[in-house]
């Protein structure tokens, strides 16, 4: 009968052992570090794209605000020029500057309609996707920039109702529809070249005010000099020069950050 012998398995150094899990931490280690890197380098880039896409809508809206602080300017005149007339001139036989200022003063509104893009910086605060700006100032400029715009829309509201309530009305009341009739050729040409066109040329429009008897001169100086100063002047000098200031100050901090032209 024959006895078979069991055979021995050697133990193993606790080294090997300890050289196994150096291994195994060293793997799993290694793996987190790189879908550390992986995450971070998704973050950096969605930051950087949100910070081109954030970037490319200011720096428009920076032009364009410009633009319209120009054409504001250009409408206070014509609304300081249309109240000394009131003042100081017969209303009878109006001249061809008193023409233009009405058009420029009272009939056009949308030359100076500031209305800040916002689906870049909406996108940032609906979604949470701020979290990816790092940087604290620009943060807090991007919650600057949002007042200013809640701020200058607030203010085209108030401008809306004072239109609405007293400027259209005098338009309406006293405006010779029969004059823009003949400088748009019956509505051939829109009325921002014709008025454009007529300022450059010599020629004379008939213009007549309508219903003169029914025209309060002091009331038409009042509702002109509030539009003038209290909305539209008002909203230049104080909403567009802070909207005008912080915009400039976030594309300057996202050119540095993101390296951005």
């Amino acid at each position: 009968m024959e006895v078979h012998a069991h055979s021995h398995t050697a133990r193993k150094k606790w080294t090997h052992y300890f050289w196994e899990f150096i291994m195994l931490f060293l793997a799993v280690f290694c793996g987190f570090l790189a879908e550390y890197q992986l995450e971070h380098k998704i973050e950096r880039d969605r930051a950087k794209e949100l910070a081109k896409n954030l970037y490319d809508e200011l720096k428009n809206d920076s032009a364009n605000v410009v633009l319209k602080s120009e054409n504001r300017v250009k409408q206070e005149n014509a609304l300081k020029y249309l109240i000394k007339y009131f003042k100081d001139s017969s209303l009878t036989n109006v001249s061809k500057p008193f023409v233009l200022s009405f058009l420029y003063g009272i009939n056009f509104r949308s030359p100076t309609l500031f209305e800040p893009r916002t689906i870049v910086l909406e996108q940032l605060k609906n979604s949470g996707a701020l979290r990816y700006f790092k940087n604290n100032e620009l943060q807090k400029l991007i919650g600057d920039l949002s007042v200013a715009i809640n701020n200058i829309n607030d203010r085209r509201e108030l401008e809306s109702s004072i239109r609405l309530d007293y400027i259209n009305p005098l338009m309406i009341r006293h405006f010779d529809f029969d004059f823009q009739s003949q400088l748009t050729q019956d509505g051939s040409i829109s009325i921002f070249d014709a008025a454009n066109e007529y300022e450059k040329n010599m020629e004379i429009i008939p213009f007549q005010l309508k219903s003169l008897d029914k025209l309060d001169k002091q009331y038409a100086i009042n509702i002109l000099n509030n539009y003038c100063f209290n909305a539209l002047n008002s909203t230049r000098t104080l909403h567009f020069k802070k909207y005008i200031e912080v915009n400039a100050e976030v594309l300057k901090l996202l050119r540095k950050e993101y390296r951005l032209k």
